[in-house]
């Protein structure tokens, strides 16, 4: 080291120290800023970067919930549908069964009233062939025992014996 102060030169350390400041002075002007601006602008690029991933997330988020709002509002009118045609259904089937049952009872009705006109007409056509067949029966009778004069005599009178006059 006292070598290295022996050998000291003013003249040398000057230039030494002005090149260096020169050479600093060159690569602040030319190496620096360019590298520092590259630097700045990166940082920059990757600033905007990540506040456009943020806005990316937002959004994301915003359309994920949008999205789920839309699945609950499509279930709850899904849901509003099938109700709405379980009880279209439910009416169609109530009304056709009260349907069929006014037929039913039309048609038993309807077939009451022909029974009964079949009775009635029955009971008539009976009471015609028991009419029928007592005048004959009676007529056999009265032939047989009303033979004789005297006897038909009699018949009368005491018939109109029973009967009063009014």
């Amino acid at each position: 080291m006292d070598k290295l102060l022996s050998e000291f030169s003013f003249g040398l350390f000057f230039w030494q120290c002005l090149l260096f400041i020169g050479l600093v002075l060159l690569l602040k002007k030319y190496a620096w800023g360019p590298i520092l601006n590259a630097v700045n602008e990166r940082e920059e690029g990757i600033k905007n970067a990540l506040e456009s991933a943020e806005e990316a997330k937002k959004e994301m988020q915003n359309l994920t919930a949008d999205n789920e709002k839309l699945m609950k509002e499509a279930r709850a009118e899904r849901d509003a549908m099938m109700k709405e045609a379980r009880e279209i259904k439910d009416k169609m089937i109530s009304e056709a069964k009260e349907e069929a049952k006014e037929e039913a009872t039309k048609m038993i009705e309807i077939a009451k009233a022909s029974i009964e006109q079949e009775k009635q007409a029955a009971l008539a056509h009976l009471k015609k062939e028991v009419g029928e067949i007592s005048i004959s029966i009676a007529e056999a009778v009265v032939k047989k025992e009303l033979a004789s004069q005297d006897d038909q005599i009699k018949l009368v009178e005491g018939m109109l014996n029973d009967v009063t006059l009014n």
